[in-house]
């Protein structure tokens, strides 16, 4: 199967961020971009409601106005549009078999109906065979993305949370070649909470146990990004063990990154859409662009 990079576009906002970030890098990684539309094959399921065609015209149109504005923005990029029918996250997860890289736009928290479409980018996510990047649009307002673009890169630093307990290559791979592809420095952040002592917060135990085993897990994070920064010596690369809840810490260390990575399991079950605390505090609260990429 040829190697792409997947956009899905639903007209929100949102999904038009996706796939302008989705363009700038299907061009730095040399694959063709794929425009994925899809229609649900049970978007009129009351017996009353009578289909808008010129709505359904529309709707049909506008993932093709869009990539004749990506290929007149970037005449170097092979785009292509493909108008599907069914069950968007299922769809989605379908297109993901073979793909290098699947791009969703991201609303956050909000109205009812963000929540709606966030329900479907969590199931994708959650199931996506291929790391999916959730990228939000700019405030209300102003133009463009949360995403930096190919100039700005470089000024910041692509953010790497990992979980000593199972440091995956997949994850840490993926992490240090985007990277090294955008010239970002790599921030490593692994959040981590003491364990309570006969029911007592370990604050209460005085600093030095905790800073201990704060230089012991720095230590760890240490030799486990040694190989990788071996052979990357390109990419400057700043780690740290902090104490405090994961997900609050990679938030933290989000602020005006080019963009996050986290990893998750691949789902063996076809059941529910668990992603995690830390994937699914960053889906909802982070304003850089989120890579969730699956790991076994």
């Amino acid at each position: 199967m040829t190697r792409t990079v997947v956009v899905g576009l639903d007209g929100s906002p949102e999904s038009l961020a996706a796939a302008d970030w989705a363009a700038r890098e299907a061009l730095l990684r040399t694959l063709p971009l794929r425009l994925v539309h899809v229609e649900e094959a049970d978007s009129h399921p009351h017996p009353l409601s009578v289909p808008d065609a010129g709505s359904r015209q529309r709707r049909q149109r506008a993932p093709d106005e869009v990539a004749a504005g990506l290929a007149r923005r970037h005449p170097a990029l092979d785009v292509a549009v493909e108008h599907l029918a069914g069950r968007p996250a299922e769809v989605l997860q379908g297109t993901a078999d073979g793909t290098d890289l699947l791009v969703l736009g991201s609303r956050g928290r909000g109205a009812l109906a963000a929540l709606l479409a966030g329900s479907v980018r969590l199931s994708t996510v959650a199931r996506a065979a291929c790391p999916v990047v959730l990228v939000r649009a700019g405030p209300a307002g102003t133009e463009g993305t949360h995403a930096p673009s190919a100039e700005e890169a470089p000024h910041r630093d692509t953010v790497l949370g990992l979980d000593l307990g199972k440091p995956y290559d997949e994850l840490i791979a993926f992490a240090f070649d985007t990277a090294a592809r955008h010239g970002t420095g790599l921030h490593v952040v692994h959040g981590w909470e003491p364990p309570a002592v006969y029911g007592i917060h370990p604050a209460a135990l005085g600093p030095r146990p905790v800073d201990d085993l704060t230089a012991e897990r720095a230590g760890t994070l240490a030799g486990v990004l040694r190989p990788w920064r071996e052979e990357h010596p390109e990419v400057e690369v700043r780690a740290e063990a902090v104490v405090g809840r994961p997900a609050h810490r990679l938030l933290e260390a989000a602020a005006g990154a080019f963009l996050v990575a986290v990893g998750r399991h691949r789902r063996r079950s076809p059941l529910g859409h668990h992603t995690g605390p830390v994937v699914h505090a960053l889906v909802h609260h982070c304003t850089a662009p989120v890579a969730v990429v699956p790991h076994d």
